[in-house]
Order: C-alpha cells, then structure tokens, then sequence
C-alpha cells in the first residue's frame, strides 16, 4: 500500500513536471507537480476511459501527462482571462 502510493507520488510528479514544461515551459515545484499529476490522471481517466488503477503502464502514464497538460491549460486560460480584466 505504501509501495502504490510513492509510486503515484513520483509518477504524478513526474507527469505534472513534463506537462508544465509543454505549457508553460518551465517547472512549477515539486509538490504542485505531484497534484498536477494526480490530477491530471484523475481527468484523463475521465475523458479517456482509462480507469485508476494500482498499474502504471506506460499508457497510463501518458495519459496522465495528456490529463495534466489540459488541466494546466485550463488554468492558463482562466488565468489569461483574469488577468485581462
């Protein structure tokens, strides 16, 4: 059980650290990259199907970043627009 949750840590921070860099080009700290990911699991599990699961494959993965790089253009946008205002 603990094995399963470091590894989500590390796969959710590693997923969250390379879609930061695709979106905003640069990294955000460690611990918002590990939510970013978890996150971004949580959505690509929604929009794609791919159920959570104790497997990290290297689908999951990707979708994990794939999930963590429209929450984080998401952001962006909502961001963009505040700041607009």
């Amino acid at each position: 059980m603990l094995e399963a949750i470091i590894i989500w840590l590390v796969v959710g921070g590693l997923a969250g650290w390379l879609a930061s860099l695709v979106v905003r080009g640069g990294g955000s700290g460690i611990l918002v990259n590990i939510v970013v990911g978890i996150v971004g699991a949580v959505i690509a599990g929604l929009l794609f199907g791919a159920g959570i699961n104790d497997a990290i494959t290297i689908n999951t993965f990707i979708y994990s970043v794939l999930g963590a790089i429209i929450l984080l253009a998401i952001l962006h946008l909502i961001n963009r627009g505040r700041l607009a205002r």
